[in-house]
C-alpha cells in the first residue's frame, strides 16, 4: 500500500466533485491522496524527488494538463504522471504519452483500473527514489546505516569496485557468504550505473520449480500485466539470486538469449552466488559457456570477520538504533566485549550481528545477560577466541576500542571538543592526534 511506503498521490483537477471522488476512492483503496484545485497549486509543492505520483485532468483553466505535464517532465522525467482525458480524445492521450505520461485514463474510467495504474506507478516511483538515494550515497562516499557501512580497507575497496563496475555494461557475478549484503550490492550496481532509470527485477532461482522458473523468466506470462522477468528488465537489470540453482534447461535458454541478436536490448544480468568459496558454487553448477558469460565481471564481498574494526562500528550503531526503537539507553560495550566481538567467527555475517545487537538491547532492558555471554551462546560450536589467544595483535583491539569511544563521545556531544575532553579525560592535543590517526573529523559531527 502507498501509505506503508510513505508515498503520496497528487490528485489535480479543477472540478471539486471529481477531485474529491477520486481522492475518496484512492483512500478507500489504501492510498494517501493529496488534492489540488489547479496545476499552479500543485507545482507549489511538487518538486524533484516528489515522494509519490501525479494524477491530473488534461483540461483545466489556467495551466492545462499538457502544459502541467511538460513542466513536471522537465523537472523530473521519472515522475509518473497519469492523465485523465475526455471520452474519445485519443490524439490528446497519444500526445500526453509522447511527452512522457506514465499512462492515461479515459472518462468515464473504471476506478479499479485507476487503482491498478496507481499501484504500479507507485511501485515504479519507489524504486526510482530508492535507487537515486543509494546512488547519491555511493557517489559521495557516504552510506546510511543498514547499507554499505564500514571504513575498513575491504569495504573501501568494495565501494570503489561498485562505482567502477556500475559504469561498465558486462554481466556481473557477486560472490560471498550468506549475510554479507549481496542483494544490497546488486541494487547498488543498478543504482550507480546508467541503467538506474530502468527497472530492476529480482528472481530467486532456488525458490521455484524448474518449469515455474522457466515461465517466470521467459514466459509465457500468465498475467499480461506482469511480463516475464527478462522482458520486464529489458534495458534495466535482472538479478538472479542463488544462480547456482538454475536447472540445465533454463541455463540453455539463458545462454541462447545471451548469444542471440546483438541488436536486441537485453537486461544486464547480475548473478548472486551464495557459495562460501568465491566462484566455486556457480562455476561448478553452471555450464562453462554460460558461467563465463555471467561472470564477465566479478565482485567478492568480504565476510565480517575480515573487516576489522567495522565490527565494532556496526555493532555500536545497531545498538543505538535498537535502543531508540525500544525506548531505552544503548548498552555500553566494554573492552572485553570489544575484543570478543572482533574475534568472533560471525558465520552469519552482518545479518547475525544485527540480530545479536537486538537481543542485547532487549536483554539489557531487563537487566539480564551481557554482550560476551550472548555472543558465546551464539557460537558454542565455534566460540570466540580469548584475548590472549592467537589472532590479531592486541594493539589492533585497543585501537579499535579507542576509536569507538571517541566516535561515540563526538556524536553524543555533536562535535563539542570541550565536552569530549571533559568526558574522556584527555588533553586537547592527545584528542586531536587520536582523531587524526583514526580519520575522525569534527565537521562530521556538527549539526
Amino acid at each position: 500500500m502507498a501509505t506503508k511506503q510513505g508515498l503520496k498521490i497528487a490528485v489535480v483537477d479543477d472540478e471539486e466533485d471529481m477531485r474529491q471522488s477520486i481522492a475518496q476512492w484512492l483512500t478507500l483503496s489504501g492510498f494517501a491522496p493529496v488534492t489540488y484545485a489547479s496545476a499552479e497549486d500543485a507545482l507549489g509543492e511538487i518538486g524533484p524527488d516528489w515522494p509519490g505520483i501525479v494524477i491530473t485532468d488534461i483540461k483545466m483553466p489556467g495551466m492545462g494538463g499538457m502544459a502541467f505535464l511538460k513542466r513536471l517532465a522537465a523537472m523530473d522525467s521519472q515522475l509518473p504522471v497519469i492523465v485523465i482525458t475526455g471520452h474519445g480524445d485519443v490524439p490528446m492521450a497519444v500526445e500526453a504519452m509522447r511527452i512522457g505520461a506514465y499512462d492515461f485514463l479515459e472518462k468515464p474510467f473504471d476506478p479499479e483500473r485507476m487503482s491498478d495504474l496507481a499501484r504500479r506507478a507507485l511501485q515504479a516511483r519507489r524504486l526510482v527514489l530508492e535507487n537515486r538515494q543509494l546512488r547519491r550515497e555511493l557517489a559521495d562516499g557516504s552510506t546510511l546505516m543498514r547499507k554499505l557501512v564500514g571504513t575498513s580497507a575491504p569495504m573501501q575497496r568494495l565501494r570503489e569496485e561498485i562505482l567502477d563496475i556500475a559504469q561498465a555494461d558486462g554481466h556481473v557475478l557477486i560472490e560471498g557468504e550468506a549475510g554479507t549484503g549481496k542483494s544490497l550490492v546488486a541494487h547498488a550496481l543498478h543504482a550507480a550505473g546508467p541503467r538506474q532509470g530502468s527497472r530492476l527485477v529480482t528472481v530467486n532461482c532456488a525458490a521455484h520449480a524448474p518449469d515455474e522458473l522457466e515461465r517466470l523468466l521467459f514466459g509465457p506470462a500468465e498475467d499480461p500485466a506482469r511480463p516475464p522477468a527478462v522482458e520486464a528488465a529489458r534495458s534495466g537489470t535482472l538479478v538472479l539470486e542463488d544462480v547456482e540453482q538454475l536447472p540445465p534447461p533454463v541455463q540453455a535458454r539463458l545462454l541462447e538469449l545471451l548469444d542471440g541478436d546483438e541488436t536486441v536490448d537485453l537486461p544486464r544480468i547480475v548473478s548472486i552466488s551464495n557459495h562460501p568459496d568465491a566462484g566455486m558454487g556457480a562455476e561448478q553448477a553452471l555450464r562453462p559457456d554460460l558461467f563465463y558469460r555471467l561472470a564477465a565481471l566479478r565482485l567478492r564481498l568480504p565476510p565480517l570477520r575480515e573487516r576489522g574494526e567495522d565490527v565494532l562500528a556496526l555493532f555500536n550503531r545497531y545498538l543505538e538504533i535498537f535502543a531508540e526503537d525500544y525506548g531505552c539507553a544503548p548498552p555500553e560495550i566494554s573492552a572485553a566485549d570489544a575484543a570478543q566481538l572482533m574475534q568472533a567467527p560471525w558465520p552469519g555475517n552482518v545479518r547475525q550481528l544485527i540480530n545479536l545487537a537486538e537481543r542485547v538491547v532487549l536483554q539489557s532492558r531487563r537487566g539480564e545477560g551481557s554482550i560476551t555471554q550472548l555472543l558465546m551462546e551464539e557460537n558454542r560450536d565455534a566460540p570466540p577466541r580469548a584475548l590472549s589467544a592467537e589472532g590479531k595483535p592486541l594493539k589492533e583491539y585497543v585501537e579499535a576500542f579507542e576509536r569507538m569511544l571517541i566516535d561515540n563521545a563526538m556524536r553524543r556531544h555533536k562535535g563539542s571538543v570541550a565536552k569530549v575532553i571533559e568526558e574522556l579525560k584527555v588533553p586537547r592535543r592527545t584528542l586531536n592526534e587520536k582523531m587524526a590517526k583514526y580519520g575522525l573529523s569534527r565537521a562530521d559531527y556538527i549539526g
